[in-house]
Protein backbone atom coordinates (compact mmCIF):
# COMPACT_ATOMS: atom_id res chain seq x y z
CA UNK A 1 0.00 0.00 0.00
CA UNK A 2 1.47 3.31 -1.08
CA UNK A 3 1.45 6.07 1.52
CA UNK A 4 0.49 9.47 0.14
CA UNK A 5 2.73 12.23 1.49
CA UNK A 6 1.06 15.63 1.98
CA UNK A 7 2.08 18.18 -0.63
CA UNK A 8 3.47 20.55 2.02
CA UNK A 9 6.15 18.00 3.00
CA UNK A 10 9.04 18.34 0.53
CA UNK A 11 10.46 15.12 -0.91
CA UNK A 12 14.23 14.61 -0.71
CA UNK A 13 16.07 15.81 -3.83
CA UNK A 14 16.95 13.16 -6.37
CA UNK A 15 20.56 12.04 -6.51
CA UNK A 16 20.98 13.86 -9.82
CA UNK A 17 19.87 17.10 -8.17
CA UNK A 18 22.19 16.56 -5.23
CA UNK A 19 25.20 16.10 -7.52
CA UNK A 20 24.76 18.02 -10.80
CA UNK A 21 26.11 16.12 -13.77
CA UNK A 22 26.91 19.16 -15.90
CA UNK A 23 30.48 20.28 -15.03
CA UNK A 24 29.82 23.74 -16.48
CA UNK A 25 27.00 24.34 -14.06
CA UNK A 26 28.52 22.58 -11.09
CA UNK A 27 29.82 25.65 -9.25
CA UNK A 28 26.52 27.49 -9.54
CA UNK A 29 24.45 24.48 -8.50
CA UNK A 30 26.65 23.51 -5.56
CA UNK A 31 25.53 26.61 -3.67
CA UNK A 32 21.88 25.53 -3.16
CA UNK A 33 22.86 21.85 -2.82
CA UNK A 34 25.54 22.62 -0.23
CA UNK A 35 23.15 24.90 1.64
CA UNK A 36 20.53 22.13 1.73
CA UNK A 37 23.08 19.63 3.03
CA UNK A 38 24.39 21.96 5.73
CA UNK A 39 20.86 22.81 6.88
CA UNK A 40 19.90 19.13 6.91
CA UNK A 41 22.98 18.01 8.86
CA UNK A 42 22.56 20.78 11.42
CA UNK A 43 18.88 19.94 11.73
CA UNK A 44 19.65 16.29 12.50
CA UNK A 45 22.16 17.31 15.17
CA UNK A 46 19.50 19.57 16.69
CA UNK A 47 16.94 16.77 16.60
CA UNK A 48 19.22 14.51 18.67
CA UNK A 49 19.97 17.28 21.18
CA UNK A 50 16.29 18.17 21.44
CA UNK A 51 15.44 14.53 22.17
CA UNK A 52 17.88 14.57 25.09
CA UNK A 53 16.53 17.92 26.26
CA UNK A 54 13.01 16.53 26.12
CA UNK A 55 13.99 13.69 28.44
CA UNK A 56 15.33 16.19 31.00
CA UNK A 57 11.97 17.99 31.02
CA UNK A 58 10.33 14.85 32.43
CA UNK A 59 12.24 15.41 35.67
CA UNK A 60 13.74 18.86 35.34
CA UNK A 61 14.37 19.32 39.06
CA UNK A 62 16.56 16.21 39.23
CA UNK A 63 18.23 16.81 35.84
CA UNK A 64 18.48 20.59 35.88
CA UNK A 65 22.24 20.71 35.32
CA UNK A 66 21.95 18.41 32.29
CA UNK A 67 19.00 20.49 31.12
CA UNK A 68 21.11 23.66 31.18
CA UNK A 69 24.10 21.93 29.54
CA UNK A 70 22.06 20.55 26.64
CA UNK A 71 20.18 23.83 26.26
CA UNK A 72 23.50 25.67 26.00
CA UNK A 73 24.84 23.12 23.51
CA UNK A 74 21.88 23.95 21.29
CA UNK A 75 22.93 27.60 20.97
CA UNK A 76 25.63 27.07 18.34
CA UNK A 77 23.70 24.69 16.05
CA UNK A 78 20.56 26.87 16.33
CA UNK A 79 22.54 29.91 15.16
CA UNK A 80 24.15 27.91 12.33
CA UNK A 81 20.84 26.51 11.08
CA UNK A 82 19.16 29.92 11.33
CA UNK A 83 22.04 31.43 9.37
CA UNK A 84 21.91 28.82 6.59
CA UNK A 85 18.13 29.20 6.34
CA UNK A 86 18.29 32.99 6.21
CA UNK A 87 21.06 32.78 3.60
CA UNK A 88 18.87 30.66 1.33
CA UNK A 89 15.99 33.07 1.96
CA UNK A 90 18.13 36.07 1.05
CA UNK A 91 19.62 34.50 -2.07
CA UNK A 92 16.20 33.41 -3.33
CA UNK A 93 14.51 36.77 -2.84
CA UNK A 94 17.46 38.72 -4.27
CA UNK A 95 17.07 36.73 -7.49
CA UNK A 96 20.11 34.41 -7.43
CA UNK A 97 19.41 32.10 -10.38
CA UNK A 98 20.49 28.74 -8.84
CA UNK A 99 18.31 29.40 -5.78
CA UNK A 100 15.40 30.53 -7.96
CA UNK A 101 15.67 27.28 -9.93
CA UNK A 102 15.67 25.25 -6.74
CA UNK A 103 12.60 27.13 -5.58
CA UNK A 104 11.32 27.95 -2.10
CA UNK A 105 10.00 25.47 0.47
CA UNK A 106 6.25 24.68 0.32
CA UNK A 107 4.13 27.67 1.36
CA UNK A 108 3.10 26.45 4.86
CA UNK A 109 6.72 25.79 5.83
CA UNK A 110 7.83 29.06 4.25
CA UNK A 111 5.22 31.02 6.22
CA UNK A 112 6.12 29.55 9.61
CA UNK A 113 9.89 29.64 9.00
CA UNK A 114 10.49 33.16 10.38
CA UNK A 115 8.20 32.39 13.33
CA UNK A 116 10.20 29.25 14.12
CA UNK A 117 13.41 31.27 14.21
CA UNK A 118 11.92 34.07 16.32
CA UNK A 119 10.27 31.72 18.82
CA UNK A 120 13.48 29.69 19.12
CA UNK A 121 15.54 32.80 19.82
CA UNK A 122 12.93 33.98 22.35
CA UNK A 123 13.01 30.62 24.11
CA UNK A 124 16.79 30.47 24.20
CA UNK A 125 17.08 34.11 25.24
CA UNK A 126 14.67 33.81 28.16
CA UNK A 127 16.25 30.51 29.19
CA UNK A 128 19.74 32.02 29.32
CA UNK A 129 18.37 35.05 31.15
CA UNK A 130 16.76 32.77 33.75
CA UNK A 131 20.08 31.05 34.39
CA UNK A 132 21.93 34.35 34.73
CA UNK A 133 19.37 36.09 36.98
CA UNK A 134 18.67 33.13 39.27
CA UNK A 135 15.40 32.13 40.99
CA UNK A 136 14.94 35.39 42.91
CA UNK A 137 12.68 37.79 41.05
CA UNK A 138 12.45 35.54 37.98
CA UNK A 139 8.64 35.46 37.81
CA UNK A 140 8.14 37.48 34.62
CA UNK A 141 11.08 35.83 32.89
CA UNK A 142 9.78 32.40 33.79
CA UNK A 143 6.31 33.27 32.49
CA UNK A 144 7.81 34.58 29.23
CA UNK A 145 9.97 31.46 28.92
CA UNK A 146 7.04 29.11 29.46
CA UNK A 147 4.82 31.03 27.04
CA UNK A 148 7.52 31.08 24.37
CA UNK A 149 7.97 27.33 24.82
CA UNK A 150 4.36 26.55 23.95
CA UNK A 151 4.45 28.82 20.91
CA UNK A 152 7.75 27.27 19.86
CA UNK A 153 6.51 23.72 20.46
CA UNK A 154 3.51 24.13 18.17
CA UNK A 155 5.52 25.73 15.38
CA UNK A 156 8.43 23.31 15.72
CA UNK A 157 6.14 20.29 15.54
CA UNK A 158 4.96 21.37 12.09
CA UNK A 159 8.52 22.32 11.10
CA UNK A 160 9.97 18.93 12.08
CA UNK A 161 7.18 16.95 10.42
CA UNK A 162 7.68 18.99 7.26
CA UNK A 163 11.47 18.66 7.07
CA UNK A 164 12.61 15.53 8.88
CA UNK A 165 12.18 13.16 5.90
CA UNK A 166 14.19 15.36 3.56
CA UNK A 167 16.84 16.11 6.21
CA UNK A 168 17.32 12.45 7.13
CA UNK A 169 17.70 11.29 3.51
CA UNK A 170 20.05 14.15 2.57
CA UNK A 171 22.19 13.57 5.68
CA UNK A 172 22.36 9.82 5.05
CA UNK A 173 23.57 10.46 1.50
CA UNK A 174 26.26 12.74 2.92
CA UNK A 175 27.46 9.98 5.25
CA UNK A 176 27.44 7.34 2.52
CA UNK A 177 29.37 9.54 0.10
CA UNK A 178 31.90 10.74 2.69
CA UNK A 179 35.35 11.36 1.19
CA UNK A 180 34.27 10.55 -2.38
CA UNK A 181 33.01 12.53 -5.35
CA UNK A 182 33.70 16.08 -6.44
CA UNK A 183 31.95 17.52 -3.37
CA UNK A 184 34.27 15.83 -0.85
CA UNK A 185 35.82 19.18 0.03
CA UNK A 186 32.37 20.70 0.62
CA UNK A 187 31.49 17.85 2.97
CA UNK A 188 34.63 18.50 5.01
CA UNK A 189 33.78 22.20 5.31
CA UNK A 190 30.23 21.38 6.39
CA UNK A 191 31.58 19.02 9.04
CA UNK A 192 33.89 21.79 10.27
CA UNK A 193 30.95 24.23 10.42
CA UNK A 194 28.82 21.82 12.49
CA UNK A 195 31.80 21.03 14.72
CA UNK A 196 32.47 24.73 15.35
CA UNK A 197 28.80 25.27 16.15
CA UNK A 198 28.96 22.52 18.76
CA UNK A 199 32.14 24.06 20.18
CA UNK A 200 30.26 27.33 20.59
CA UNK A 201 27.65 25.37 22.51
CA UNK A 202 30.30 23.75 24.70
CA UNK A 203 31.72 27.18 25.48
CA UNK A 204 28.27 28.50 26.34
CA UNK A 205 27.59 25.51 28.60
CA UNK A 206 30.93 25.98 30.38
CA UNK A 207 30.06 29.62 31.01
CA UNK A 208 26.44 29.06 32.08
CA UNK A 209 26.61 26.00 34.33
CA UNK A 210 28.21 27.82 37.30
CA UNK A 211 25.45 30.44 37.12
CA UNK A 212 22.82 27.71 37.35
CA UNK A 213 23.93 26.77 40.89
CA UNK A 214 21.22 28.88 42.62
CA UNK A 215 18.54 27.01 40.63
CA UNK A 216 20.08 23.62 41.45
CA UNK A 217 20.53 24.42 45.16
CA UNK A 218 17.20 26.16 45.78
CA UNK A 219 14.90 24.62 48.45
CA UNK A 220 12.48 21.92 47.33
CA UNK A 221 9.38 24.05 47.97
CA UNK A 222 10.40 26.51 45.22
CA UNK A 223 8.70 25.85 41.92
CA UNK A 224 11.01 24.47 39.28
CA UNK A 225 11.14 26.25 35.93
CA UNK A 226 9.51 24.39 33.10
CA UNK A 227 12.66 24.85 31.03
CA UNK A 228 15.84 26.78 31.60
CA UNK A 229 17.41 26.86 28.17
CA UNK A 230 15.17 24.84 25.95
CA UNK A 231 15.44 25.84 22.25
Amino acid sequence: MKVKVPTWIPAPPQAAEAAPADPAGTEAERGPAGNTRLTAATGMVLLVLLAVEGVTILSVRQMLTLHVVVGALLLGPVLLKSGSTLYRFGRYYTGAEPYRRKGPPPRPLRLIGPLVILSTLALLGTGVALVLTGPTGSGLLLTAHQASFWVWFGLMTVHVVGHVWEAAVVSWREVRAWGTGRDARGRRWRLVAVGLALMVGVGAATALVPSAAPWVDRPEHHAAPAAVARP
